[in-house]
């Protein structure tokens, strides 16, 4: 694996030197993840969270979860003591919560680059790019369908700022490319234009396989069956559903010692109900389940407890982003995740919104600050989500991404110490007079206060005098420039080549499907 070298790290903390070349970090720095350092927002009591429990117990006592075309996910809870009748899977009261004992409270997830290798779990929060749109929006070309360029220039984009810790998965479809052959394409495009943590392909079993046997090109096998590298994002086919593509996704991550994230994918009033509490149940039902699952396949596979609540329009039926019952949603699940002891993934920069406009901004801030309060430890669709998910944006991900620097700052709270508290500025300046040139002001302007990358804090005639630049140009410039700049890391040349011959060797395998 590649060494760190001479690049700057910065494990866990969320205020750096940012004051670099006129207030913009370096794309080198490196930020591990951040430490949260301020309490969760514990919503519900003792009550209210077993009433939640006691709900979901009831749902996979009497009610079930059906796995639907996967005998050996049947086998495997029978054996466990679950009562299957076919495809419907019913569990005894306390039997999940038992199995899922042996899933590790947190673990590393490993980067070619050791220094960008990652805690997942405990106090630590990992902010990750968006997943899985099949269009790509900018300010030049509009809205489209991704292609391969995109994906790698999304990954390069991911690399290159340092408040997206995680690279993503499938940052947006690359449609241009078969679609049994298009992981192969993404997951070399993660090792080849990156050196973050990434996440593989779960749309068939095989492609999982091939997934983490790439990742046995860069790491080793060795390393591997004992560390995880890569990420499966595993979802329910909510209401109480897991389909055999899933499950069949799950087991070879499980196998493999490979992390899992199950996600329920719940749209009150669609799949599932519209009153918050009985969704939430719900979901813990479905990730429970889906964990369990993975501790079945190996005990001690780390998995992360997943959660996507959202809403829906019941005039119109379509799913809404950024409202306040998910958020509460949120600050729920985070409670009983952790009773559980498990890593969670939680919200995400969510917005209905087509453009990256005011509603687009108003709904991803509702639902980040709502993940970052419930303790979320894995953040996916940190940054770029647009139009429900179904578009990557450029500008959005900029401007996310931006906010993502701000959260840094957010969860590690304030520190209160002799400097902090500024008693020798107070000393020095007396009443009445201004703080600017003080000793105290000197020492520490550099880190003082957060400071974007993309705002306007200039007068109204510098603003003028400037273009006149919204928000949107601003980062339209931002991410052409990143990509101007990128600088890719380096990757042994043998190990490339091995990657390369890989691909072409499976697609050489099959012919090309485009459903």
């Amino acid at each position: 694996m590649a060494e760190p070298g001479d690049q700057t790290s910065i494990r866990s903390r969320g205020r750096p030197n940012r004051r670099q070349a006129a207030g913009a970090i370096e794309a080198a720095t490196i930020i591990a993840g951040v430490e949260r350092r301020i309490p969760t927002y514990d919503l519900l009591s003792e009550v209210s969270l077993q009433t939640i429990e006691d709900a979901a117990e009831l749902i996979l006592e009497e009610i079930g979860i059906e796995f639907r075309e996967d005998h050996e996910s049947l086998d495997l809870w029978r054996g466990a003591g679950a009562d299957v009748v076919g495809e419907l899977v019913r569990f005894p009261k306390g039997l999940l919560r038992s199995i899922l004992k042996s899933a590790p409270s947190m673990f590393v997830q490993h980067a070619r680059n050791p220094a960008r290798s990652l805690k997942i779990g405990g106090s630590h929060v990992v902010f990750a790019p968006a997943y899985g749109s099949p269009f790509v929006r900018d300010l030049d070309g509009g809205r489209r369908y991704g292609t391969l360029a995109d994906f790698e220039n999304f990954v390069k984009l991911a690399y290159s700022i340092p408040w997206l810790h995680h690279s993503g998965g499938t940052v947006c479809e690359p449609v241009d490319i078969p679609v049994n052959k298009r992981h192969l394409d993404m997951v070399a495009a993660h090792l080849r234009y990156s050196d973050k943590p990434f996440m593989g392909s779960v749309t068939s079993a095989e492609r999982a396989e091939d997934s983490i046997e790439m990742t046995s090109i860069v790491f080793g096998r060795d390393f591997i069956d004992q560390n995880c590298v890569i990420l499966g994002n595993i979802n329910a086919n909510s209401p109480l559903v897991f389909d055999a593509t899933m499950t069949g996704a799950l087991k070879v991550y499980a196998r493999a010692n490979q992390g899992t994230v199950i996600v329920p994918f719940i749209l009150g009033g669609a799949m599932g109900p519209v009153t918050t509490p009985g969704a939430i149940a719900q979901s813990l039902a479905e990730t429970m389940a889906g964990c369990a699952l993975t501790q079945l396949v190996r005990p001690g596979a780390p998995t992360i407890f997943g959660n996507f609540l959202s809403s829906t329009d019941l005039r119109t039926g379509s799913p809404t982003f950024g409202t306040p019952e998910p958020a509460l949603g949120s600050l729920v699940v985070g409670q009983l995740a952790r009773r559980l002891n498990l890593p969670i993934r939680c919200s995400g920069a969510f917005t209905s919104s087509k453009v990256a406009d005011a509603q687009a901004l108003n709904e991803s801030a509702v639902s980040m600050l709502a993940a970052v309060q419930c303790g979320a430890n894995f953040i996916l669709h940190s940054a770029g989500w647009l139009e429900g998910g179904l578009t990557m944006g450029y500008e959005k991900l900029i401007l996310d991404a931006d906010f993502c620097s701000a959260l840094h700052t957010y969860v590690t709270g304030l520190s209160i110490d002799p400097n902090q508290m500024a008693l020798d500025a107070f000393r020095e300046v007396g009443p009445g007079k201004h703080f600017f040139g003080c000793a105290h002001t000197i020492a520490n302007y550099r880190t003082a206060f957060w400071e974007s990358e993309i705002s306007d804090n200039n007068s109204f005639e510098q603003w003028r005098d400037a273009g006149e630049q919204d928000a949107l140009t601003r980062a339209n410039a931002r991410w052409k420039k990143l990509l101007a700049e990128y600088k890719k890391p380096p990757l042994d040349p043998a190990v490339d080549e091995a990657l390369a011959e890989f691909c072409a060797q499976k697609k050489s395998e099959r012919a090309d499907q485009w459903y």
